[in-house]
């Protein structure tokens, strides 16, 4: 039985040399070629193919070993290549232009019985592009302006779905985002991690992880309701997902939208433009860890049951500073108008139960908090909140 560096000098040589049908003989049927981060190929026909046609592309490609590094049934194989970009075939869609390019790269072999059964390949997909005229050259002008346009269009994501966290209490941070920036994401210090209350909209993922990665990470997510504004990040967090046991459902659901809705309570301009945003702001089902209920301990606050505009909405609460996450017990924006406004009672067009809904506010003032952080947009606070959210609860919708 040969060694696997003799398999894979066999193998190299056979591919200097542009003979396929020599290169194939060193390959199990069915085993992968990994061309880490661009392609994966299955011996013998996706191998034939993708070397085909860069030998097509570039007629005098030439491959030189640098070092073979062997251990056991594995072997590490170091390489140089060149070649000229003339056809006639062109090279993963491009046409030839003519550019030379000079690669290096290493290739990680796995051999059993005589045969390479796996391959991890590596090589600077970025330097071949450079060099095929497809990315500018390294500190030329075209670099720069595309930098900057990268910059922009990063500038403009976090503009739209939050950048920065911001510190609220002890332990206790909002991320805003949105188009205007009123989706509030709490991130929670636990246990030298983050628990998220609240996802927010699909395209906040980014920034929650983002923002999670100096604090620990993330642990788990918590949904304050399972409204598509507050679901839709939660399946790209990769973390574990809770919620109420009367929200599994909605939480489960493909739909984005609530089965108890009225959108014809809304003015009829608003109507198409909620059924657009709640498609756009899913992020589809949710794989559901576990429930939460009235009187668990999430980090150091308690869950409070608070229905009425979901069946299932949760708050939670600090008795140590009298600091209270409420999700949309109430809102302190108009869905109407995109003005915001004093705490009210959530608009009757998305409430499952408006006059509960009303109770639960009263019973969110009962716990005489000192701020208490909405769903959407601003706090209410100050040393009236009591008479803010009793006024709130009691308001004409």
């Amino acid at each position: 039985m040969a060694s696997s560096s003799v398999i894979a000098r066999r193998y190299f040589d056979a591919l200097a040399r542009h003979d396929l049908d020599a290169a194939l003989d060193c390959w199990a049927p069915g085993a992968v070629d990994r061309l880490v981060g661009q392609a994966e190929l299955t011996a013998p026909d996706g191998i034939r193919e993708y070397f085909s046609e860069l030998f097509a592309a570039f007629p005098d490609f030439t491959l030189e070993l640098v070092d073979v590094t062997t251990h056991r049934e594995r072997c590490a194989v170091r390489w140089r290549a060149a070649g000229t970009f003339v056809g006639p075939g062109q090279f993963q869609g491009f046409a030839p232009n003519n550019a030379v390019i000079r690669i290096e790269g290493c290739d990680v072999l796995v051999v059993s019985d005589d045969l390479i059964t796996a391959a991890d390949a590596y090589l600077d997909g970025a330097d071949i592009a450079r060099q095929l005229g497809l990315l500018p050259p390294v500190g030329s002008r075209a670099q720069t302006r595309l930098t900057a346009l990268a910059n922009l269009r990063t500038g403009a994501d976090r503009l739209v779905h939050g950048a920065r966290p911001q510190a609220i209490a002890a332990g206790v941070w909002v991320l805003r985002g949105g188009v205007p920036r009123v989706m509030n994401v709490y991130l929670i210090e636990d246990q030298g991690g983050v628990t998220v209350f609240d996802a927010g909209i699909r395209g906040m993922q980014g920034a929650i992880r983002a923002a999670c990665v100096p604090l620990g990470g993330i642990r788990r997510v918590v949904l304050g309701h399972a409204d598509a504004d507050h679901r839709g990040a939660a399946p790209g967090l990769g973390a574990p997902i809770y919620c109420h046991e009367l929200e599994l459902s909605a939480a489960r659901s493909a739909s984005p939208f609530r089965d108890y809705w009225n959108l014809r309570l809304l003015p009829g301009w608003t109507q198409p433009i909620y059924q657009r945003l709640f498609a756009g702001w899913d992020g589809g089902p949710l794989e559901i860890a576990g429930t939460v209920q009235e009187g668990d301990r999430i980090a150091d606050f308690e869950v409070v049951h608070l229905p009425g505009h979901a069946p299932g909405l949760i708050g939670l609460f600090r008795a140590e500073d009298r600091l209270a996450l409420a999700s949309d017990c109430f809102y302190t924006l108009n869905p109407a108008t995109g003005m915001r406004t004093e705490a009210r009672v959530p608009h009757p067009a998305f409430n499952h139960d408006t006059a509960q809904a009303r109770e639960s506010i009263r019973k969110l003032a009962a716990l005489n908090p000192a701020v208490v952080w909405a769903g959407h947009a601003r706090p209410a606070a100050g040393d009236d909140i009591d008479l803010q959210l009793q006024r709130a609860a009691s308001a004409a919708v």
